[in-house]
């Protein structure tokens, strides 16, 4: 991986996580992850939506940066990332955090980094480990993507799930900006993170990030993707197979994200360690400190060479 070059970067969007906003540039074009912390690196890589950012690590951002360097990335599309208008893919996401990948080794020296994703960007997360095993040391994959019924994702490799004419519909003229403003109203911003939480009390503060980070310009390019299923793996479970990283998935049982069916795929891997939380798709917001126990019961057992028992 090359090494990106960084600099500090102003933003009339405020990050959303305390530190330093550090900007630098690669493949997938100009990218912004939020620094704060000492001690060995932690990245964090927040969801895929209508109005995404790092707001939705929040949490384990501010947890962590009192024992870790913690590196809170905007992807592509999103938060204070560059948000131009070209395809957003798995190819360009995984870029994004194999560059960032580089800008915290260069940063916190040349060891492997913890990784922690959430829903569909642990399938980015997942491909990057599997492109440059040695620059990761461990995987945390929050309510991930890919494990919903049983019908197996191996498709060629780097394909997806991309509807084309629904990418045709979506970026008719005037339609997907239209339709962006739709889904990003505020009430339907509610409406979905109730579907996500399942239940009507949300984090009212990711509430109003949410609503903030998709009135930026260029805002709808990336989850114009997303709705024309672009950024989904076709080859996912194959992906999934490949890690040798020690990985520990972890999932609620309220709201939207439940089936989890697939994980049966990797529950015999020895690398793999599972835990489930009476939540909705984002525990750490709900249960932060029995979140955060149990991820570091992972990292304690994956440092020690072993994974531990699954809970």
């Amino acid at each position: 991986m090359s090494t990106p070059s960084a600099a500090s970067v102003p933003s009339p969007l405020a990050s959303f996580v305390s530190g330093e906003p550090v900007a630098f540039d690669g493949p997938a074009g100009r990218l912004v992850v939020t620094v704060a912390g000492e001690g060995p690196p932690l990245l964090l890589v927040h969801s895929v939506n209508a109005a995404a950012s790092t707001a939705e690590v929040r949490p384990l951002h501010e947890h962590y940066r009192a024992t870790r360097t913690v590196y809170s990335l905007d992807l592509p599309g999103f938060g204070l990332s560059e948000r131009s208008d070209r395809p957003y893919t798995p190819r360009l996401m995984t870029d994004a955090l194999l560059t960032t990948a580089a800008l915290v080794q260069r940063r916190s020296g040349p060891t492997p980094l913890d990784a922690l994703a959430l829903s569909l960007s642990s399938e980015f997360l997942a491909r990057a480990a599997t492109e440059a095993p040695a620059a990761f040391r461990s995987l945390a994959l929050v309510s991930p993507t890919g494990f919903n019924g049983t019908r197996p994702r191996r498709g060629a490799p780097g394909s997806t799930l991309h509807q084309p004419w629904l990418d045709t519909v979506l970026r008719g003229p005037g339609w997907g900006g239209a339709l962006f403003r739709q889904l990003t109203r505020p009430g339907v911003v509610r409406y979905f993170l109730q579907r996500t939480w399942g239940a009507k009390q949300i984090d009212e503060t990711l509430f109003a990030d949410a609503v903030r980070t998709a009135r930026q310009p260029g805002a709808e390019f990336a989850p114009l993707s997303f709705l024309s299923a672009r950024l989904f793996s076709a080859d996912i479970h194959t992906v999934y197979e490949r890690l040798a990283q020690p990985v520990w998935m972890s999932h609620g049982i309220r709201g939207d994200f439940t089936d989890y069916r697939g994980k049966a795929l990797v529950e015999g891997r020895p690398n793999w360690r599972f835990s489930v939380f009476p939540t909705g798709a984002l525990p750490h917001f709900e249960l932060t400190q029995r979140f955060c126990a149990e991820y570091d019961a992972f990292l304690a057992a994956a440092a020690g060479g072993h994974n531990g028992p699954s809970t």
